[in-house]
């Protein structure tokens, strides 16, 4: 089995193969077996609305109630003081808001913005109960994919459990907002967020600049041999960037056929640049070398592009940084 240097590609392939099993540990990835998003990716709003000059001031009323992916109505008396996250994506959406402070427990796998790396460790893809029981966390964040029988176990602790699982780009955006009503940190997510949205134009205003002629078309690798389909972030990423996803028909992760992308023929490459298999080859070079691939307009054109795997597949505050590599790397012209 092919080996990864860096442990954002180990949590991607982690996450690939929870997916395709249908239940999961606690990741940062977007996809999950939830009943349902949260009530802000959703369009709903919280049964518990602040005033009108407590919105001008940016300020959350308590108490507060909210529906969380799971369907599971909570109530957040106050801003939650003592933070546990259990994914690097909410990891990441809480430092980006300012809440470092607040944050008593992170898992192993997160390695962004470097000062998680120093806070207390409650398992990675097994959770350590104990240290989060511990810990004594006003709540505990959860990502998408981390699975019911988890959260229930937490829950049946008597921990406070939120779990975010967005679908696409614009609901991330959503699901920061929600963060910033929760730990009444809503100017900082206001702010956030601006920045997110002006990113996400940047994108689609070009695209939709391009004529349907000049739509290329992208084939995406970010683990040997699997590409992804509708319902994945990827894709999105692909489409709001103006190309054309020659996986586009499938649905979810798919193991690649090799005779249908040499006949879709793609004009762009993407891959994760973090892939190393146990020959100490990179992902690049395991494309270039497969048999009939010398033949596909982005190898003989030299259009074969390495990205941050964790900037498109973290659903948090970074996922319009990565989109912007994307369209970058399909449109070099459009964004000099």
């Amino acid at each position: 089995m092919n080996k990864f240097l860096k442990r954002g590609a180990i949590w991607l392939i982690a996450l690939m193969l929870v997916v395709l099993a249908g239940c999961g540990q606690a990741a940062d990835k977007n996809q999950g077996a939830a009943p349902a998003e949260s009530a802000v990716s959703q369009g709903q709003e919280s049964s518990a609305e602040p005033s009108a000059s407590s919105e001008e001031a940016g300020k959350t009323t308590y108490p507060l109630k909210l529906t969380d992916a799971t369907g599971t109505e909570i109530t957040f008396d106050a801003a939650p003081e003592r933070i546990i996250s259990i994914a690097p994506s909410e990891t990441e959406s809480l430092f980006a808001l300012g809440l470092g402070d607040q944050i008593v427990g992170v898992t192993d796998i997160d390695d962004y913005p470097e000062e998680a790396q120093s806070k207390p460790k409650v398992g990675g893809y097994e959770l350590n109960t104990e240290a989060i029981v511990a810990a004594k966390p006003d709540v505990v964040f959860a990502a998408g994919i981390t699975s019911a029988d988890t959260i229930k176990g937490l829950r049946d602790l008597g921990i406070k459990v939120f779990q975010f699982n967005p679908k696409t780009v614009e609901a991330i955006i959503q699901d920061l907002q929600q963060y910033g009503q929760i730990t009444d940190h809503q100017a900082e997510a206001a702010q956030l967020t601006a920045k997110m949205e002006s990113e996400l134009a940047q994108v689609t205003d070009k695209a939709k600049s391009l004529s349907d002629e000049q739509k290329k078309k992208v084939y995406i690798e970010f683990s040997p041999g699997w590409t992804v389909g509708k319902g994945e972030f990827m894709d999105e990423l692909i489409t709001l960037s103006g190309g054309i996803n020659v996986a586009g028909d499938t649905t979810g992760w798919n193991e690649i056929n090799e005779e249908t992308i040499i006949k879709a023929n793609p004009d762009v490459i993407l891959y994760a640049n973090s892939v190393i298999d146990d020959k100490n080859q990179t992902l690049d070079q395991i494309i270039k070398a497969r048999a009939g691939w010398d033949q596909i307009t982005a190898v003989k054109e030299g259009r074969i592009v390495g990205l941050d795997d964790n900037l498109l597949s973290r659903t948090g505050p970074r996922i319009t940084e990565g989109l912007l590599e994307v369209a970058k790397a399909i449109y070099p012209d459009l964004y000099r």
